[in-house]
């Protein structure tokens, strides 16, 4: 028996057509091997023109391995499989064939730009009218192959010959477009045909020139137009390459599309369609031309990541009739998307679609969207045929959909299908699953994984349904562990890296958010901030953990240093950050409504021990790196504001200054305590828990760190308590009261059953299901002890009445995963290491055990008061 070996993948990409790197590095997974079977070497093919070379290296790595041939060129395509070689040194039959094609990778390859309608428009107006833009061109005898690149200022969606080009929505995305703007690559060839063709965009405001924030929001933030880029390049079998490009040369005309906006919905008219309009052949006589406007670029990229796309799509479970008479549909799920009608009605008539995540007294509530209409509008032209008909430009999020002006028996047309929600996010690839014994553990579980795929939404946003939807760097710094066992987020969170060092101001502060709205008057100018400036170290820092890339370490580390040595001149010579406006730990439950911030933990302790924090990642970061010198001075650093926080929050019997859970939580988890004060902490900690009834008392920042501060020390009982309490507030309180997702305010919705009386009141916002990397790690014990899981720690922890728990990973070696039961007093536990990695079997009570890759079981007595457990 040999090993089996995967085919290539290059850097993060799932689709590796367009890729903006020249010189993609590569992964494998051995797939299968004989027991104590180690990689030695590897050979790498790669077809390039037509020609096969072979490069060997003896390495056991597989993971992010440099390209080793010359590097690709602009639109270049190539071939890669992998071989790989054991001790013995036989080779196992190469993997599959994987195909990397590079994008446009110099400023000088565009020719195209960006194009829109020339009629005269009110800037200051939300009801611009978006455009399509189109053009013919013919295609010679003898084409071989079609690439679109395309982008935006604003969003698109391209047409060919009438019909969609890729599946992709919101595109190009959020980036900081003066900056970064992405641009898509799509294989077209089978979409034209010999002779004419026709090519066109839908064109639509977005967050480019859309409205963004909250009081009212802010317009044109990065531009007044819309305007569509596109480059279709032709080769043909002669090798000769003709180019359509955006140019002076299209028209435009106004689009179906009345008004469309993220915060507010889509409004169409479907009498105003124009049949064929992106076919060839179409009278386009009566459209403007088009104004040619300037785009650098050099500032043109391609994405780190898969684009958003519909991923599934759900049948609403009932349809309601208020105690007004109103219409609602209820999908069962609270979700992000749109939702798609098919239906007939004579023309003219209009149906109104509105969404929100609750019901308050059985009625629709939308107060929580504060000025986000979150409203669409379809307008039937009166096809005797029937019409179909979703948003492009906009998503929601959503439970309910309340219906106005429906034609027919919408109790009868929604069973057969004429509504539909559309579930949107970026396409990640799911990597983490977790379940348990306990079904409502299980349940809060689905809760954290929803709210997740309705927050990545291009960039990781707060909450995807009222007049806000921004990338809070505080909620993932928080929430990195979690999204990167549950998602492979490392090409996403990449690219979102690089608009965060494009934001940083000169002086080192990270921007609350990222991409900043530079005309915001409450958060510009830029003020530094613990916990979310503190996203540049925590984040680079995490995706390297889990994903053992260097690459982000290297790409990211003069953020992360700038981050900290404005901390450092800020603390001068006290080595105290105890100045200067903080959120302190957000949303602590005990924070009056209107004011967040107030929590029980000291804000300036907070800061204090982010500084110190932030310090000790970065002396790691470059000790990764191999930069000595800057080991050894962020490290001295890190010493130096950790003496000082001891020196002024931790008195000599371990009680802190600030005498509240996230406080012990996060001298405890970031190793700032002497470790002869370290078990008094933990006791006082407990001590807490007991004290609060087991009801969580951590906002943002003590949330993703109580358990873990408790279990690490011995603590464990205490952990279960407060991950398995009922009662308000609490992670389970929020299942009781029939979530479906996490909440934002531990008590958005009162017992009673009415929403928090709090302006801030999401049913959707990812931050406090940070616990579920304590899930994984410590409930089930699965987490990497190396970067990128090369070495596997299965620890798992039974507790809180559990008698079962599992996690599976796929970790960048394959899948890991374990189980465990407990039966007549006994613990048994499967483990299976992936070819590539190492486990550690560690069982409470046991010592621990190194494996090689393959499946291993073991048991363990349980203590009496355990099994009884």
């Amino acid at each position: 028996m040999t090993a089996t070996v995967s085919a290539a993948r290059f850097e993060h990409h799932r689709d590796a057509l367009g890729v903006g790197e020249s010189r993609p590095r590569l992964s494998w997974v051995v797939e299968s091997a004989p027991a104590g079977w180690v990689q030695r070497a590897y050979r790498v093919e790669i077809e390039r023109g037509g020609s096969v070379r072979a490069f060997e290296v003896a390495s056991a790595e597989q993971v992010l391995v440099a390209w080793p041939d010359e590097s690709l060129v602009s639109r270049e395509s190539s071939r890669v499989r992998v071989s790989v070689a054991g001790a013995d040194g036989s080779w196992s039959a190469p993997g599959d064939w994987a195909r990397v094609e590079a994008g446009l990778l110099e400023p000088g390859d565009w020719v195209a730009g960006p194009i829109g309608a020339i009629r005269n428009e009110n800037p200051l107006r939300d009801d611009r009218r978006p455009s399509l833009v189109r053009r013919e061109f013919p295609v010679r005898p003898g084409l071989v192959r079609a690439r679109l690149y395309a982008t935006a200022h604003g969003l698109y969606q391209a047409e060919l010959n009438g019909s969609r080009v890729g599946d992709d929505l919101l595109s190009p995305g959020w980036t900081v477009y003066g900056k970064r703007l992405r641009y898509y690559t799509y294989d077209v060839t089978a979409q034209l045909s010999e002779g004419p063709n026709a090519i066109g965009a839908w064109l639509g405001d977005g967050w480019y020139r859309g409205r963004l924030g909250w009081r009212g929001g802010f317009r044109n933030v990065y531009g007044d137009d819309l305007s569509f880029l596109g480059q279709l390049e032709l080769s043909y079998a002669d090798g000769s390459r003709e180019v359509v490009a955006t140019d002076t040369s299209w028209r435009s005309a106004p689009s179906p599309i009345i008004a469309s906006g993220i915060y507010d919905g889509e409004d169409y008219d479907a009498r105003a369609e124009l049949p064929g309009w992106s076919r060839a052949g179409y009278d386009d006589t009566d459209w403007d031309r088009v104004q040619l406007r300037h785009r650098d670029p050099a500032t043109l990229v391609a994405p780190t990541a898969a684009p958003v796309r519909v991923t599934e799509e759900r049948a609403p479970l009932a349809v309601l009739t208020t105690p007004s008479g109103r219409r609602i549909l209820d999908f069962g799920q609270n979700l992000v998307g749109v939702v798609r009608l098919r239906a007939t009605a004579p023309a003219g008539t209009t149906v109104t679609l509105r969404t929100a995540e609750v019901l308050q007294d059985g009625e629709l509530y939308t107060r929580p969207l504060r000025n986000a209409r979150s409203t669409d509008h379809y307008t039937f032209a009166g096809r005797p045929e029937g019409e179909e008909w979703e948003p492009r430009f906009t998503f929601h999020g959503f439970r309910y959909v309340e219906v106005e002006g429906w034609a027919g028996d919408l109790d009868a047309d929604v069973t057969e299908g004429a509504l539909i929600a559309r579930i949107l996010h970026s396409d990640l690839e799911r990597t983490g699953w977790f379940s348990s014994s306990e079904p409502d553990l299980d349940r809060l579980h689905e809760n954290v994984v929803w709210g997740m795929r309705g927050n990545f939404v291009d960039l990781p946003t707060d909450c995807p349904q009222r007049d806000e939807r921004l990338g809070w760097t505080g909620d993932i710094q928080v929430f990195a562990p979690t999204a990167s066992f549950l998602f492979d987020v490392s090409g996403m969170l990449t690219g979102w890296l690089r608009d965060l060092s494009a934001e940083q101001l000169p002086d080192g502060t990270v921007p609350w958010y990222v991409p900043v709205i530079p005309a915001d008057t409450m958060w510009t100018p830029q003020r530094p901030g613990a916990a979310w400036g503190d996203a540049a170290t925590v984040v680079p820092w995490t995706l390297y953990q889990r994903f053992g890339d260097t690459g982000v370490l290297r790409a990211q580390f003069d953020s992360a240093r700038r981050w900290v040595d404005l901390q450092a001149d800020i603390a001068g010579p006290s080595r105290l950050w105890d100045t200067g406006f903080q959120l302190g730990d957000w949303l602590d439950p005990a924070a009056p409504p209107q004011d967040p911030a107030d929590a029980q933990t000291d804000r300036y302790l907070v800061a204090s021990a982010y500084f110190a924090h932030s310090a000790r990642l970065v002396a790691r970061m470059a000790g990764v790196l191999g930069d000595t010198e800057a080991e050894a001075s962020y490290t001295t650093l890190a010493d130096e504001a950790r003496d000082a926080f001891v020196g002024r929050y931790v008195g000599d019997d371990g009680r802190m200054a600030s005498d509240a859970q996230t406080a012990y939580a996060l001298a405890l988890r970031f190793e700032l305590l002497p470790a002869g004060l370290r078990a008094r902490a933990a006791d006082r900690l407990a001590e807490l828990v007991r004290a609060s009834g087991s009801r969580i008392a951590t906002g943002f920042v003590g949330t993703p760190l109580v358990t873990d501060a408790l279990s690490s020390e011995g603590r464990l009982d205490a952990a279960y308590d407060l991950l398995l309490e009922r009662e308000c507030p609490s992670w389970l309180y929020q299942v009781s009261m029939g979530a479906t997702t996490i909440w934002e305010r531990w008590d958005s919705m009162l017992p009673d059953g009415t929403v928090n009386p709090g302006s801030m009141t999401s049913f959707n916002h990812y931050a406090l299901g940070a616990v579920a990397d304590w899930l994984h790690r410590v409930v089930a014990g699965l987490a990497p002890e190396e970067a990128g899981y090369r070495v596997i720690r299965f620890a798992p922890r039974p507790g809180g009445g559990l008698t079962s728990a599992s996690a599976r990973h796929r970790t960048p070696y394959g899948e890991a995963s374990v189980s465990w039961h407990i039966v007549d007093g006994t613990l048994r536990v499967r483990v299976e290491v992936p070819v590539g990695a190492t486990g550690i079997i560690d069982l409470d009570g046991g010592e621990p055990e190194h494996v090689g890759h393959g499946v291993h079981e073991r048991e363990l007595a349980l203590a009496e008061a355990v099994s009884a457990a």
